[in-house]
């Protein structure tokens, strides 16, 4: 028995999303870090990413498929499901991964140093 995704895996305080690196959509890298220690499937995946609709979280996984970077296997047994997992070239991933997920912890105060000046004059335009 595999041990389930934590539910708070990507909070909304974490570095990800300030993460100025891009690896195909906006949560294709969260799904590889999702997929990282073994298959998972849709459900499984759901739960630390509560905040992507399911039609998006389906569109993103297909995507990825697409590149091959994760495989998709579907399972026709008694209760019929399918898993997701990382291909050879989508744990190639993990490593350029973790090194932009670093840089942006070493540089989060920068970062949300700058959206916020970026953002303030668009607040004042709107408040005045």
């Amino acid at each position: 028995m595999r041990e389930p995704l934590p539910a708070d895996m990507f909070d909304e305080l974490c570095p990800s999303s300030l993460n100025p690196f891009r690896f195909g959509d906006k949560w294709a890298a969260l799904i590889i870090r999702c997929l990282e220690k073994g298959p998972r499937r849709f459900s499984e995946l759901r739960v630390p990413l509560s905040r992507v609709t399911p039609k998006v979280l389906t569109r993103s996984l297909r995507s990825l498929e697409r590149d091959g970077l994760i495989k998709r296997t579907v399972y026709a047994e008694a209760a019929p499901h399918v898993e997701y997992e990382l291909t050879p070239l989508g744990r190639s991933m993990l490593g350029p991964m973790a090194a932009t997920c670093a840089w942006a912890e070493q540089h989060w105060d920068e970062l949300l140093d700058a959206r916020e000046s970026y953002d303030a004059p668009a607040r004042l335009d709107h408040a005045g």
